[in-house]
């Protein structure tokens, strides 16, 4: 196989690779090309509509549906949908995969039980994203609820020795202060609200929502350091947890409401559109995330903002002022600069420098190393929101 360098050119990628003469380039860049697209629109579909349907779900007139009951659907779904993708891995054999989840999941306990922390932090976060894009614009949670970035990079630091350079933690106070300005905005009430929401509880579960995500993603990925499962097999064992815990937080939370009126109360087409996208959601982002490099996910990230406070605007009348508009903008160039790749300014500069024909080697010498194409390696990984630090395991 063959990676596209960033100037266009193809590039072996490993010993047995293809020469770049045996590929036709305009064929191979195309579809790298159209690869990258079509994940940079998975990714901002799914950053923008999950949040945009709860928040259209949560505010129609007539009964609401309890969110708890939303979170233990949505863990169901994701559960049975990767337990059918591991029966088509095993080809369909009944036998074999009641052999395979039984190595996996019962003889080696030990990993199973490690997943138990992630899950109840992702099912509390969950339920979180509920009461807050209940009690905040959707716009508003959008831009607010990168501070994930924030808590993720703090606790990279601290739980895995990880370091920053002085553009990520310059882009890390630039969010800090773009979505300060975006509170004081909404703390002075820019544009009408409605008498049952609660700005204050609102921030406070984005708040915490955060902090928890970007804890368990920090935590999931040092626990599964060497860990062989596949993708399907975590995101199963995950559903398995989050089922349960699920359930365990819906009877402590709404118990009684659901057990009077009925586990579905409320459940409207909206509200599916609302569990399929969180079962499903996250799954399809795994399949296409590795085709996207570090700075079209914070692209993605932005494009998800503009999008979402773009259909708020149309369909929940969000008022759009100077103070929103500038805190926004902060974040979305803080997530942009964020984003970037450790040496991609030396690298840009040494390209610069070296002039527009630095391709050409004079005959008899060898060509320098050539630098990878490839921006997903640890070394150069953002710190990734709760969604995309799941795909590591989840």
């Amino acid at each position: 196989m063959a990676a596209v360098g960033s100037g266009g050119s193809t590039v072996a990628a490993g010993p047995g690779a293809v020469s770049a003469g045996a590929l036709e380039p305009g064929t191979a860049n195309a579809a790298h090309r159209r690869l990258k697209y079509i994940s940079l629109a998975v990714l901002v579909v799914q950053n923008a509509s999950l949040i945009l349907s709860i928040r259209y779900a949560r505010t129609l007139p007539g009964d609401r549906f309890f969110a708890t009951t939303a979170v233990v659907m949505a863990e169901v779904l994701k559960g049975l949908t990767c337990l059918l993708l591991l029966f088509a891995q095993k080809r369909g054999n009944v036998k074999h995969l009641a052999l395979f989840l039984h190595e996996a999941v019962l003889v080696q306990y030990v990993d199973t039980l490690k997943l138990a922390v992630p899950s109840l932090i992702y099912t509390l976060q969950n339920n979180l994203q509920y009461v807050a894009i209940s009690n905040l614009p959707a716009a508003t949670f959008q831009v607010t609820y990168q501070l994930k970035i924030l808590t993720t990079a703090l606790f990279s630091v601290l739980m895995l020795n990880r370091s920053l350079s002085r553009l990520q933690w310059a882009s890390l106070l630039l969010l800090f202060t773009g979505v300060a300005i975006v509170q004081a905005q909404q703390a002075g009430g820019g544009g009408p609200r409605p008498l049952d929401q609660n700005p204050g509880a609102g921030l406070a579960a984005v708040v915490a929502s955060c902090l928890s995500s970007g804890f368990a993603g920090v935590y999931f990925e040092k626990i599964l350091k060497g860990s062989s499962g596949s993708v399907w097999l975590r995101n199963l064992q995950l559903g398995l947890f989050g089922t349960a815990l699920g359930l365990v937080g819906l009877w402590w939370a709404e118990g009684t409401a659901v057990a009077r009126r009925g586990f579905f109360f409320g459940y409207t087409p909206a509200v599916w559109g609302v569990v399929l996208n969180q079962a499903f959601g996250g799954l399809l982002v795994a399949v296409v995330v590795k085709y996207a490099d570090n700075i079209l996910k914070g692209f993605a990230t932005s494009l998800s903002i503009v999008l979402s406070t773009v259909a708020s605007v149309r369909l929940f009348g969000f008022h759009v002022d100077p103070l929103f508009a500038l805190g926004a903008g902060l974040v979305i160039g803080a997530v942009y600069l964020y984003s970037l790749p450790r040496g991609a300014a030396k690298a840009s500069a040494s390209a610069s420098a070296s002039g527009p024909c630095t391709h050409q080697q004079p005959p008899g010498q060898p060509p320098p190393p050539k630098l990878s194409s490839h921006r997903g390696d640890l070394s150069t990984e953002p710190f990734l929101p709760k969604l995309l630090t799941k795909v590591k395991g989840s």
